[in-house]
This record gives C-alpha cells, sequence and structure tokens, in this order.
C-alpha cells in the first residue's frame, strides 16, 4: 500500500542525509527538494515528498534558555501512536504521513505517543526535531520565543536540587508538585488514565509508559523545570549575567518516551551525549581505580582539626581489625588558610568560616615538622610513611574549586599571580526559592576571592603539579557549583563553569596517572552536561576533550553522623538521584561511619549501590563485624556493574514519607542480581514539603512495613542468564540465611522497621542435561520401565550461583560459571575471594574441589543450598563440583 505525503523541514546537511539514507534503503522511492539558495537563506524549509509509507523515528534535541508552562496532566498522562503535527510545530507533516510517537503540539496540547501530556501549550512554545544520524520516534526538544530579550525567561509550558550544591526526590501527581530547580521529570503514563484524570490508582501493568523530561544547554543558557499553582509545567532558562541575553531558545528541554523506564533514561542520555557533545556518557569514560578499594576518609572522623598523628592512628586501628584501607582521603583542614572575619579570643560569628581563604598552595603547619613517632618534615614524608608502613594505595586531598570556600586571598603574595579578585555571589531565583544555604549565605556576604579564569589552570596545574609530587594520587575538588554564582562580567555560569571544569580536568589528567577525579557539591546542570560551544555546532571535535572525563561524582548531601533526621533521607536521595547522575557518572554515596547506629543500613546501601565504599570511622571506634561485611581480607570490595537504583515499583512511591512504601534498590553482578529492601519511613521529610519541620515521627520505632521482593525486580536479569533460562531464580535472603526457589513472577515477603534493612541476591538458575542415554537402550526400555527411563532421560541438574554468603552483595565475589557435561557433570565456578560460598543446586554433589585439592561441602537437600568454605588468602579460586 502506498501513501503520498509531503513533509516541510529545516535545511541541514543532517536532514538531507537522513532523508538520502531512507531513499537508499528504499524507504522512500523519490526524494524531491524545493528550489532556494543555500547561501542566501540556509534556514529555510525543504519539502519532501514522500510516495512509500514509512514509519520512522525522529530524534529531537532541547535546550534549556527559557521557563515554557502549560497545564500539566496528572503523572498518569497516556502514551499512544503520534498524531500528526500542527502549524506551531517546526517539522510541519500531512496528515496522511505517519510518525510514531513523536512528540508534537497539537490543538494547543502537548502529545506524546499519540497521548496528551500537557495542556494549553503558549503559541510561542515549539517543537523541534533532531535527526541524528538515523530516525528515530520517541524523543523531541521543546523551545520557545520571547519579543524581549532577556538574561532569564520564564515561558508558560523531577530530580530536583533542593539547595543550591545538592539535588533531591519529590514525588506528585499535577503540575503544582513540581518545585523550582527541577533538573529531570520522569511521568508515569497508565492507558486507563486521562489528561484530566487526578483519581489514579493502582498498580502498573503492560499498558503503563514513561515520558522523560530532561532540562539541558543551549549555547549560554541553562534550563530548568517548575510547577505553578494552577498546576502549570513551566520551563526557565537563565545565563547568570545581565549581559548575555536572548529572545528564543529552540533545544530547551528534551522530552522522549519509552515503556522501559531505565532503557528511557539510559538512551536518552546517550542521544543528548551524540547531539551535544558537551559530556560523555559513563560507559565511556575511564573509572578512578579507588573505586575498587576500601577506603577511608578524615572528615567525619576529625573535621578540619585533621593531623598526621591523627590519620596515623587512625590507619593502626583500621590494620589491627583486618579492615586496612588501602585508599586515604585528607579532607578538609590540610591546607594554609586565613579568615580575617574570625579574630583570636573572639566569639565567632555563624557562618564566617566559610568566608576563610587559601593563601599558599603548600600544606599548612600542622603537616610540617618531626612528629614524635613520625619522621616527616611535610606532606611528601608524610604520604611516604603512610603507603610504606599501611600499605595504602591511593592518598586524595580535599580542595574547593575556587581554592578554598572564599576562594584565595587576593592580599596574598604567593596568589598574586593568579590574579584573583573579591567576587559577591548573585544567587539564582529558583536557589532562593527552594531553600536557604548558610554557606551561600556567608559567601554572598563575605565574597569569593575568585581566580582569574585566564588563569585557573595555571593555578590547578601549580597545585596538583606540587600534590603530585609529594606522593598524592588524586584530588577531591568541593564547593563546585559555587561558580553559578560568579557568572556576571565573564559571559555567564556556563562560560565560567566551562573555562574553570576544563581547566580541572585537563590539570588532573596532567598530574595524576588515572583519572582520579572526586567531583562534590555539583549538583547543577552546568556542571553535569556541561557547556557547549557558543557558535551552536555540536561536533565532538569542537568540545574541549578534557570537559568529557570526570567519572565519578557525589550523589547527596553528606552523610551527616549527628543528624538523626537525615540518615533514612541519605539513602533514599541517593539512589533516586542516580537515575540522572547514575548515566553521567560513577555516583559516590559519601562516607559513613561503622558504629553508627545505622551502618547496617548504610553500609548494605553502599554494597549494593556500585559505588567506592569509605568510611570515616574515627580511631579506634569501629564495628569490624559491618566492615568486614563489606571488605575483603585484602581491602577490596565486591563492587556491582551499575549505579543502584530503585526498583520500578519504587519510582513513584514515596519511600520516605507516604508511611507504607518500603523502599527497593537493585543492581547486577557478572552472574546475579541482587535487591536491597529499606524502611525509610517515619526517621524524617524530605524539606521542601510545606509546613512540615524536618524531625523524626514519635512512632517510627513502631513503624514496621511490609513488601515482597521478585526476581522482577531487577531489570536486564536476563543479561547475566544464560539464552536457555527459563525465568527461575534462587534467592537468598543475606540475614535471614533462607534461600528460595522462584518463578520469573514470584516473590518472597519482607518485613522491616525503621531504619532496617534486608538484601535479596537473585541468581537465574542454569540447567545442564546430566546423563546422555542411547536411543537403541531407550527403546528396549519404553515398554517395561517408560516412566522411569523418560525419567531417566530427561534428568537435569540446575545449579545457580550465590557468591561469598557473609557479604552484602555476596554474587559480586563470582566471576565465571561453566557447565562440563562429557562425565556426568562438573561445574566450575570462579570466585574472587575468601569465606563460604553458597550455591543453589538440585542435587547433592559427588565431590568438591577448590584449586584442585578436594574440599568438605555441605549441603541442604530441603532448599538446596550447597555451602563450601575457602581458606587461606583472598584471591581468585576455581571451585568445581563433580555430579
Amino acid at each position: 500500500m502506498t501513501y503520498n505525503s509531503t513533509a516541510i523541514i529545516y535545511n541541514s546537511s543532517k536532514a538531507r542525509n537522513l532523508f538520502k539514507w531512507l531513499v537508499k534503503k528504499p524507504l522512500l522511492s523519490s526524494l524531491l527538494y524545493s528550489a532556494f539558495d543555500f547561501r542566501t537563506n540556509p534556514r529555510k524549509p525543504i519539502c519532501l515528498n514522500l510516495s512509500r509509507f514509512s514509519s520512522y523515528h525522529t530524534r529531537i534535541s532541547h535546550n534549556p534558555n527559557n521557563c515554557i508552562a502549560s497545564s500539566s496532566s496528572s503523572k498518569n498522562s497516556i502514551f499512544a501512536e503520534n498524531s500528526s503535527a500542527t502549524a506551531s510545530d517546526p517539522l510541519k507533516r500531512e496528515a496522511k504521513m505517519t510518525v510514531t510517537a513523536a512528540p508534537c503540539i497539537k490543538d494547543g496540547s502537548l502529545m506524546v505517543n499519540g497521548k496528551v501530556v500537557l495542556t494549553g501549550v503558549p503559541s510561542n512554545v515549539a517543537v523541534y526535531p533532531v535527526t541524528d544520524g538515523l530516525p528515530s520516534s520517541s524523543a523531541a526538544f521543546l523551545g520557545a520565543s520571547s519579543n524581549l530579550p532577556s538574561p532569564r525567561h520564564v515561558f508558560s509550558l523531577g530530580v530536583l536540587r533542593h539547595k543550591i550544591w545538592w539535588m533531591i526526590p519529590r514525588f506528585g501527581s499535577v503540575g503544582s508538585d513540581i518545585p523550582m530547580e527541577t533538573q529531570m521529570l520522569l511521568l508515569e503514563v497508565r492507558e486507563e488514565s486521562a489528561v484530566c484524570d487526578n483519581n489514579f490508582s493502582g498498580q502498573a501493568d503492560g499498558n503503563t509508559f514513561y515520558v522523560l523530561f530532561l532540562p539541558v544547554l543551549e549555547g549560554q543558557f541553562r534550563a530548568t523545570l517548575q510547577g505553578t499553582p494552577a498546576n502549570e509545567l513551566e520551563f526557565c532558562i537563565e545565563s547568570g549575567d545581565a549581559h548575555v541575553q536572548t529572545t528564543e531558545v529552540s533545544e530547551s528541554i528534551f522530552v522522549n518516551s519509552g515503556d522501559n523506564p531505565f532503557e528511557l533514561i539510559k538512551e536518552s542520555f546517550e542521544m543528548l551525549e551524540r547531539r551535544k557533545g558537551t559530556f560523555a556518557h559513563v560507559n565511556h569514560k575511564k573509572k578512578p581505580t579507588h573505586l575498587d578499594w576500601f577506603g577511608w576518609c578524615t572528615w567525619d572522623a576529625f573535621y578540619k582539626d585533621v593531623n598526621p598523628r591523627g590519620i596515623k592512628e587512625g590507619l593502626e586501628s583500621f590494620l589491627e581489625g583486618g579492615c586496612p584501607p588501602k585508599f586515604l582521603i585528607i579532607d578538609d583542614g590540610w591546607q594554609d588558610t586565613f579568615n580575617e572575619f574570625q579574630k583570636d579570643g573572639e566569639p565567632s560569628v555563624e557562618g564566617s568560616q566559610f568566608a576563610s581563604r587559601l593563601i599558599d598552595l603548600k600544606e599548612c603547619s600542622k603537616f610540617i615538622g618531626s612528629d614524635v613517632d613520625i619522621s616527616c618534615h611535610d606532606l611528601h614524608d608524610f604520604v611516604k610513611f603512610i603507603k610504606e608502613n599501611y600499605h595504602v594505595k591511593y592518598v586524595y586531598v580535599w580542595h574547593a574549586l575556587v581554592g578554598y570556600w572564599g576562594g584565595i586571598l587576593p592580599s596574598s603574595a604567593k596568589m598574586k599571580k593568579y590574579n584573583p579578585k573579591l567576587t559577591y555571589p548573585v544567587q539564582s531565583p529558583g536557589n532562593v526559592g527552594n531553600y536557604r544555604d548558610i554557606a551561600m549565605d556567608s559567601l554572598e556576604k563575605y565574597g569569593v576571592g575568585l581566580i582569574d579564569p585566564d588563569k585557573v589552570y595555571d593555578f590547578y596545574n601549580d597545585l596538583h603539579s606540587y600534590l603530585s609530587s609529594s606522593g598524592i594520587d588524586g584530588i577531591k575538588v568541593d564547593v563546585q557549583n559555587l561558580i553559578e554564582t560568579l557568572g556576571t562580567g565573564y559571559g555567564g555560569r556556563l562560560s565560567l563553569t566551562r573555562r574553570y571544569q576544563e581547566a580541572l580536568e585537563e590539570s588532573v589528567a596532567r598530574n595524576f596517572k588515572e583519572n582520579n577525579l572526586i567531583c562534590c557539591m555539583s549538583h547543577n546542570t552546568d556542571s553535569i552536561y556541561r557547556f557547549e560551544n557558543s557558535t551552536g555546532f555540536y561536533s565532538l571535535v569542537l568540545c574541549s576533550w578534557s570537559s568529557r572525563r570526570s567519572a565519578t561524582a557525589r550523589a547527596s548531601e553528606d552523610f551527616m553522623p549527628r543528624e538523626p533526621t537525615l540518615q533514612t533521607l541519605h539513602v533514599a536521595s541517593v539512589a533516586f538521584n542516580s537515575l540522572l547522575l547514575g548515566e553521567i557518572v560513577v555516583p559516590d554515596w559519601d562516607m559513613f561511619q561503622s558504629n553508627h547506629y545505622t551502618a547496617e543500613f548504610h553500609g548494605a546501601a553502599r554494597a549494593l549501590g556500585g559505588c567506592a565504599v569509605y568510611v570515616s570511622d574515627k580511631p579506634g571506634m569501629h564495628d569490624f563485624n559491618i566492615l568486614k561485611k563489606l571488605v575483603l581480607p585484602d581491602g577490596s570490595v565486591l563492587r556491582a556493574k551499575y549505579a543502584g537504583r530503585p526498583t520500578r515499583d519504587c519510582l513513584f512511591a514515596d519511600t520516605v514519607m507516604d508511611g507504607k512504601s518500603l523502599l527497593k534498590i537493585w543492581n547486577l553482578n557478572k552472574l546475579s542480581g541482587v535487591v536491597g529492601v529499606f524502611n525509610c519511613q517515619g526517621a524524617g521529610n524530605w524539606p521542601l514539603k510545606d509546613g512540615l519541620e524536618n524531625k523524626p515521627s514519635s512512632s517510627s520505632k513502631a513503624l514496621v512495613l511490609s513488601g515482597h521482593v521478585s526476581p522482577q525486580d531487577i531489570d536486564f536479569l536476563g543479561e547475566v542468564a544464560n539464552e536457555r533460562w527459563s525465568g527461575d531464580c534462587a534467592v537468598y535472603a543475606f540475614h535471614t540465611g533462607s534461600l528460595s526457589r522462584l518463578s520469573k513472577d514470584g516473590h518472597v515477603q519482607v518485613s522491616l522497621g525503621t531504619p532496617e534493612c534486608e538484601v535479596f541476591t537473585i541468581s537465574p538458575i542454569r540447567v545442564s542435561k546430566q546423563a546422555n542415554v542411547s536411543s537403541e537402550f531407550y527403546a528396549f526400555f519404553i515398554i517395561t520401565y517408560k516412566y522411569d527411563m523418560k525419567q531417566a532421560l530427561n534428568e537435569t541438574l540446575e545449579f545457580a550461583p550465590i557468591g561469598l554468603i557473609d557479604m552484602y552483595n555476596s554474587g559480586g565475589a563470582t566471576e565465571g560459571l561453566s557447565f562440563h557435561p562429557d562425565s556426568g557433570c562438573i561445574i566450575t565456578v570462579q570466585v574472587q575471594g575468601c569465606g563460604r560460598f553458597g550455591a543453589y543446586s538440585s542435587k547433592r554433589p559427588s565431590y568438591c574441589t577448590v584449586d584442585n585439592k578436594k574440599e568438605e561441602f555441605e549441603y541442604d537437600p530441603a532448599n538446596g543450598l550447597l555451602i563450601v568454605k575457602l581458606q587461606g588468602e583472598c584471591k581468585s579460586r576455581d571451585i568445581k563440583f563433580s555430579y
């Protein structure tokens, strides 16, 4: 069947190449261009006659330069097939042309998959297509225009940033639930809901779809989303410099849809990576080597009183307990600073501590001079001492992006070469509208000694080369979002961010062997997406290579041991923030303390977070029972493959404040999946909830919740199973030690108080034929022993490796699995580490060997749990089970 239709698109080489490609396939039988002069009118549309039916995907990009608002449907807007676009859409199509799923504006509504997502869309809002080399049907950019130029626009049309430094999640069903500075919005759309239906309830089913809105960067502007009391959705663009203005943006809000939220998010970031060229997906970045080792950070152990003697005592106490840290972060307190607003003998003024400024690149006096027990004269000697005596592999130090909290001291003789200038931050109305921050209030009052952007590379290179020569292996760079408030006179916030970030990453690449950089306090899209070339072209060649390197970043507000209301919020916020950040970096869950009352809660979360594992214990104050569930004797950790994220059935549940939902976090290992279940209810409230103080519920101790865990909780579990996998799994509960066999849609119950947790290893069951019987033999016995021989012929062995069952992330230890059915059946498992290895087996093995040495094992026929103890040093082992 043939359809004739015409499409009008803006002229570009990409557009022409796309349709030429379609003709070659041949998906289009003819291609006719309208006549026009490329040189005099390069933006004039091209008219294309399409004389063959073809369903194709159009990739579209968006940029953050204005705020667009329109009435929003509930979170249950409906997806289906796309309809044709209206005149407000720059990609205009006649009704007969079929384009599936592409977002468009029709009759004043934003349509996604043919269903209304937003209503009342103003006429100045437009949908812009992106041709990204291949067709795509589900994505587009939103843009908008204004009659007057301005450095900040709000146009009428979430992971959310609740402080200037950090993001937190928020949940809702209408536009008014979306706060200012929202940097990601995920909508769940169900077939039975309508655009005005606010009474949705029920579980997701096969008719559920998801719509993703991502505010991004365009030119010198960045975008965010926000709601209004009238349930309008707006997007805001701003440059951060009154002299950098615009009247129009065309690629501010990226919109995409799909039926799997995790695939949707990943695909969207990969599309943006190709389109924008300003950042790299985490899969394309070199990961810092410290991620796979246990670490210790000095912050909560000493705060700014960190000193060589205390560090030495801490390393000794870890070593004595059998958990030696392999990486060390010397946090704030090692630098040489001066505070002109805090006088000796005078009471300190709240917030004035943030006005301290850096006066020298070298370490402060605490790290200079001879110690009674340590003959170390400077930082170099001390780093050498701890590496040689405590076998620390990596030592990082902390510094702020601008040198120190208050920048560098303009009057310091050693700092004058960097041409510092006292600059006063100006916060975006979006930040102030959400949450006031004491550090920012202080910096607005006292100012920042800002390094000249033309000198910032020299500053970083001088600092990092000195640190590298002292034996330092990497850096943790904090206070990064401060730069967004200092863009006036420097071309705006994105321009200044680009110059600082590129200089930082280039210096790190030059002075440290690995990509050893931890970014911190950097949850703005300026840093997440970085800066795009101001020419408007998106070629990777035009984007600085250094702006695509950072591979790990803190994913939440600090762990605060003295704040009981923030413990459960910390775990929940990292899990939800990882939906966004996990596509760009390896999320850093921050330190915790092993002897804290919530240590089990935090430790289990980090075990399945796919992140670095490090603590901030005070010397001699450790719980090694907790640490040994995380750390192997050689100091390595069993890190999962991806960023730990909420399971699909938790994505739209407020697992902190709804009083009924457990938080489930999932991840994958090489041969199995893992799900952690956490009761985060009743211990604190999300900031920004109107009228709620951040205090624990009086009934938090009694808040016991029940839920269930299923193999379906782990998306992509099929990745780690073989092609013959039936869906059956072995499920091992860490705390109870129970082993269950479940079908793919089966489940086990779990009940937890606050703050309690349980970790489930979910391993696909592999099946192997155990015996070969000749056809003649079977034919002879089929008459007299029909049923017995059928059973013998079809007898199978079922096996599923669990891993090191005394570790939170048991499956992280299993490296490989192979079946050898030639003589009966032999199963070989490659395991990293030592301790008790567990597996599900449908039969008892005849014997077991570890590295070809016969070993005893335990087998429980009631549930199929098979256990062998791996003795001796922590290394890679080959375990063979013979049947």
